[in-house]
């Protein structure tokens, strides 16, 4: 028998789940809190920018063709993707960069040149990263993560000892590698996953296959251009989605969920999938007999960062930026230490800017430049209008200083965005940007749970329990709670 099943937040998460369950029969509809969908990967247009407003990396292509196929389609059905080349540029100071390629054997002559004998490290370090990628990304990260005898298959056991599960990526690196620089360069995508690396386990090394042996790529239009595939294949499906439905109180009767109040009124369903930020629906929505986690549980545990960014329109073309720019020209130590240790606004940070306008002339008026700025901070920081524009300040003055450009009198159009927002726009708990940090004690069975271990009919998906934060772990979310629910509910 079909099931009513109401999904709260229309981000990559919530968007999956409702496809995957509207496919198996049932009845769906997303509500979306805000005006728009997407959660943290809207798009808003003003001024004649385009400015994506969160996820600007479009890493494992594979994982987006599979969900694609899932419904019929390819990623060219609704986009033209592009790989970049170079992937990206990491300037460590002014002309001090380095430039990744898109092609492998170039980045071994890149690596050969930065450290004698790196070339075949590397080579040996991506072999152990490409079984990891193809492990955890084709068993592991589909597990729901609701009992440890989900890894008891004796090869999934061998495997964690390959995983490299109990060794820090940091070290592993250090095994590797000796030169400053392209430690730096391999440990940066880290980052996503919200935590030191090295309190990240070595399995995650995975994430530099994705990055060199995978590649960067980008949708022509912006990132946004998944959530409007998503939503095409949702309304094929029949999923309906209602924007500015801002979920007021889960209903229960009979220790099971009945509904939702939304808007004032009431809403009847089967199941709920909570798609929203976890911590938000059990804190503020649910009674508190029917929570999982009390708030000292959620106090303890490790946040990936928030991020305070800067959406800029630029009256001129800025030369000396990729479409990907890091600039790693400070302490990354220090500034890593400032956002997990001391948990404080950073003195001098590192800093992230993508720059779409160098790849796609959709984005920003001609002979114009669209800058997305983003500063990883630490969570649930004092976040004021003078610190936000003390930031600004600064990193237009290194980016000057790097690039060699006259940039912020150029400025004409600007936005920032940091920890009020996340926790007004997303209920995002103590304003993070990505969710749960991805550490070995909160990793599969050790995430918060994707379903109710008090309402059966109550499931959770997105960056605060199984897989983990990001784009395709997020996509990957939705895919496996809804075969949960229909292991448990099928028709």
């Amino acid at each position: 028998m079909a099931k009513k099943i109401s999904i709260i937040g229309s981000g990559f998460a919530g968007l999956a789940s409702a496809a995957c369950c509207a496919q198996n029969g049932h009845d769906v509809t997303v509500f979306e809190k805000n005006k728009s969908i997407g959660g943290r990967a809207r798009q808003f247009e003003i001024d004649d920018f385009t400015f994506d407003m969160g996820p600007s990396w479009y890493w494992m292509p594979e994982v987006f063709e599979d969900f694609y196929r899932k419904f019929g389609h390819t990623a060219s059905d609704f986009y033209q993707l592009d790989r970049l080349s170079p992937s990206y540029r990491v300037y460590f100071g002014k002309d001090d960069f380095v430039d990744i390629p898109s092609n492998l054997d170039e980045i071994y002559e890149l690596v050969e040149g930065i450290e004698k004998g790196a070339a075949d490290q590397l080579r040996k370090f991506l072999i152990e990263a490409e079984y990891k990628y193809n492990v955890g990304m084709k068993e592991f990260v589909f597990k729901p993560g609701l009992s440890v005898l989900e890894f008891m298959d004796i090869r999934l056991m061998k495997s964690a000892f390959r995983l490299n599960m109990f060794q820090s990526i940091s070290a592993h690196i250090r095994q590797h590698f000796k030169n400053p620089k392209l430690i730096q360069i391999l440990e940066f995508p880290v980052l996503f996953l919200g935590a030191k690396p090295s309190e990240t386990p070595a399995m995650y090394s995975l994430m530099n296959y994705a990055d060199w042996s995978l590649g960067t790529w980008y949708p022509q239009g912006g990132m946004f251009k998944i959530i409007e595939a998503m939503e095409a294949i949702c309304k094929e499906q029949g999923v309906r989605i209602e924007t500015n439905a801002n979920v007021k109180q889960i209903l229960t009767k009979n220790n099971l969920v009945s509904g939702m109040e939304i808007n004032g009124k009431e809403i009847e369903s089967d199941i709920v999938i909570a798609a929203a930020d976890y911590h938000h629906v059990e804190q503020e929505l649910l009674p508190k007999e029917f929570r999982n986690y009390n708030e000292k549980y959620w106090d303890s545990r490790q946040l990936s960062p928030s991020t305070l960014i800067f959406y800029v329109g630029v009256k001129k073309q800025v030369a000396n930026l990729l479409h990907h720019t890091l600039f790693f020209d400070t302490d990354f130590d220090k500034h890593l230490g400032e956002i997990y240790d001391t948990k404080e606004w950073p003195s001098n940070p590192l800093f992230y800017v993508c720059t779409p306008s160098k790849t796609d002339n959709s984005v920003a008026p001609e002979g114009f430049e669209n800058l997305f700025i983003l500063i990883p901070v630490a969570v649930d920081l004092k976040d004021e209008e003078t610190i936000r524009e003390r930031y600004f300040d600064l990193v237009m003055d290194r980016m000057e200083h790097i690039t060699g450009e006259s940039i912020k009198d150029h400025v004409i159009y600007k936005r920032s965005y940091a920890h009020r927002d996340f926790k007004t726009d997303y209920n995002g708990y103590k304003g993070n940007a990505f969710g749960l940090a991805n550490t070995l004690k909160q990793t599969a069975i050790f995430k918060p749970s994707l379903r109710s271990k008090q309402l059966k009919n109550l499931f959770f998906a997105g960056q605060l329990t199984t897989p983990g934060p990001g784009v395709p772990p997020s996509l990957i979310s939705g895919q496996v709670v809804a075969a949960q629910i229909e292991k448990e509910f099928g028709l």
